[in-house]
C-alpha cells in the first residue's frame, strides 16, 4: 500500500513536470486558459465528493466531516489571504502589497495554493482507499500537464527566460508531491482522525474550485467552452472514480 501511495504522489509531479517541459514546444498555450481551468474545476467538484467527503461520511460521520471541511475552507483561506500570488487572469490577491513582489513568485505562489489541497486530498483519499487515491491521483495528474504548460509559459513571460519557469513549475509539482505523502501517513498514523482528514481535503478542494478556480473561468472568454470543460472534467473523474 506504500508503495502505491509512492507512485500516485510521483504521478502528480508527473504531470506537472511533463507540462512544463512542453513549453520548450510551444510558444504560446495550445489550449484555452478558460478550458483547462474549468476542466481541474470539475474534476477538483467531483473529488471532492466521491473522493474524500462521501468516504469521511461513511467512515466517521456527518460531524466529524463536516468538521473538517470547516477547517479545510479555513486554513486554505487564511493561506490564500496571508500570502501574495496572482491568477493568471484575475491578477494579484494577498495581504502584502504584490507591487513588491516580482511576477514570477507571484504565480508561482497561486499555483502551489492549489496543488496544496489537491496534493493533500490525494494522500488522505489514499490512506481511506488506494483504489479511490489512485483515481484521484491519475485525474489529477491528467489535469496537471495543460496546467504546468499555461503556467511555464506564463512564467517564461514574467521572467523572460526558460531555466527558472522550467524549475519553478516542477518545483509546485514537488509541492503536490509532497502535500500527498503529508496528508496519507498523517492519517494512517492517526486513523481515527481520518474522517475529519477526509472533511479538510475535500473543504480545501471545493474552496479553491469555487473561491479560485470559477471565477477566473468565467472572468473572460467563451462560457460555453468553459462549461463544456467542466463538464469533462466531471464526467472524467466520475469515470476514474466508479471503475477503477
Amino acid at each position: 500500500m506504500t508503495g502505491d501511495v509512492w507512485l500516485n504522489s510521483i504521478l502528480l509531479l508527473f504531470g506537472t513536470s511533463i507540462g512544463s517541459l512542453l513549453a520548450l514546444t510551444f510558444k504560446k498555450t495550445p489550449l484555452s486558459i478558460n478550458l483547462n481551468l474549468s476542466f481541474a474545476g470539475g474534476v477538483m467538484v467531483v473529488a471532492s465528493f466521491t473522493s474524500l467527503i462521501i468516504p469521511g461520511i461513511q467512515k466517521g460521520g456527518f460531524w466529524q466531516t463536516s468538521l473538517g471541511i470547516l477547517i479545510g475552507f479555513f486554513l486554505i483561506g487564511l493561506i490564500e489571504y496571508l500570502f501574495p500570488h496572482e491568477h493568471i487572469l484575475k491578477g494579484s490577491e494577498g495581504v502584502i502589497k504584490s507591487e513588491k513582489i516580482k511576477k514570477l513568485f507571484l504565480i508561482v505562489a497561486g499555483v502551489v495554493i492549489h496543488n496544496i489541497p489537491e496534493g493533500f486530498g490525494v494522500g488522505v483519499s489514499s490512506a481511506y482507499s488506494i483504489e479511490k487515491g489512485s483515481a484521484t491521483a491519475l485525474a489529477i495528474a491528467i489535469q496537471d500537464i495543460p496546467e504546468g504548460l499555461i503556467v511555464t509559459l506564463a512564467l517564461m513571460v514574467a521572467n523572460r527566460g526558460v531555466v527558472t519557469p522550467l524549475a519553478a513549475g516542477i518545483f509546485s509539482g514537488i509541492i503536490e508531491a509532497f502535500f500527498s505523502l503529508l496528508g496519507f501517513y498523517t492519517f494512517e498514523a492517526f486513523r481515527g482522525f481520518l474522517a475529519l482528514g477526509l472533511g479538510i481535503g475535500g473543504g480545501a478542494m471545493i474552496y479553491v474550485t469555487v473561491k479560485e478556480v470559477f471565477p477566473e473561468v468565467y472572468s473572460e472568454g467563451s462560457h460555453t467552452l468553459s462549461t463544456v470543460g467542466f463538464l469533462i472534467g466531471f464526467l472524467l473523474m466520475l469515470f476514474l472514480d466508479t471503475t477503477i
